[in-house]
C-alpha cells in the first residue's frame, strides 16, 4: 500500500506565526525548511497559549466553536489529546472559570480535566505536512495566516460547558440512594 506524499498543511503565513513563537525563528524555520515533517516544540505565552483536551472531548469543543460560536484558531492533534491554541493569557484565566463553573465536581470521570499551557510551557507542534499515518500529530485546523483569530478564556470555557452538557446529562439533583425503600402509594384508599 502506498502512501499518500506528504503535502504541506500549513500556509508560509501560518509557518511564520508559529516560528515567532520560538525563541530562535530563524532556526526554527530553517529546520523547517529542511524538515517540513518534523514537529517542533515550541514555548507558550507570548504568540499563543494551548488548551489541551481528551481527543474526543477537544473534538465535542471544537464541533461547538465551529457549530455554534466563531470558530476556532489552528488546532491540532497530538498523543491522543487535541490541542486548541488559544489567546496568549488563556491558560491563566480559564482554571479560575472553570472552578468558578465548578468544572469536574459533577461526575468528575464523565467530565475530563482541561490543562492549559502559558508562561514557562512549551508544546509539540505537528509537522507542517499532511500526513496519512494513523495516530500521528496533524492538523485539523492549520495556522493560515500570520496573525490568526485565537479564541480567550470565555470562549473556551464556552465551548467546553456546551461540550460536557452534551455529551453528559448534568442533573442539578443528588443521585438517588441505591439503598432507599421505595413503597408504591398509587393504590392507596
Amino acid at each position: 500500500m502506498s502512501s499518500a506524499p506528504n503535502v504541506t498543511c500549513v500556509s508560509s503565513d501560518g509557518v511564520s506565526w508559529l516560528a515567532s513563537a520560538g525563541t530562535y525563528p530563524r532556526s526554527t524555520l530553517a529546520l523547517w525548511e529542511e524538515r517540513p515533517d518534523a514537529p517542533v516544540v515550541l514555548p507558550c505565552g507570548t504568540v499563543f497559549d494551548v488548551v489541551s483536551a481528551p481527543a474526543m472531548f477537544g473534538r465535542r469543543m471544537l464541533d461547538r466553536l465551529w457549530d455554534e460560536g466563531a470558530g476556532s484558531g489552528p488546532v491540532a492533534v497530538y498523543r491522543g489529546r487535541t490541542l486548541l491554541f488559544a489567546a496568549p493569557g488563556t491558560a491563566q484565566r480559564l482554571p479560575s472559570l472553570l472552578a468558578w463553573e465548578e468544572w469536574g465536581s459533577h461526575r468528575a470521570q464523565e467530565v475530563p480535566p482541561l490543562l492549559c499551557h502559558g508562561p514557562g510551557d512549551a508544546v509539540t507542534v505537528p509537522p507542517l505536512t499532511c500526513g496519512d499515518t494513523p495516530g500521528a500529530a496533524r492538523w485539523l485546523v492549520a495556522p493560515d495566516t500570520r496573525h490568526p483569530w485565537l479564541p480567550g478564556p470565555e470562549v473556551v470555557l464556552w465551548a467546553a460547558v456546551r461540550a460536557a452538557r452534551a455529551a453528559v446529562r448534568i442533573s442539578i439533583f443528588p443521585p438517588a440512594d441505591q439503598d432507599a425503600k421505595v413503597y408504591d402509594v398509587s393504590r392507596r384508599r
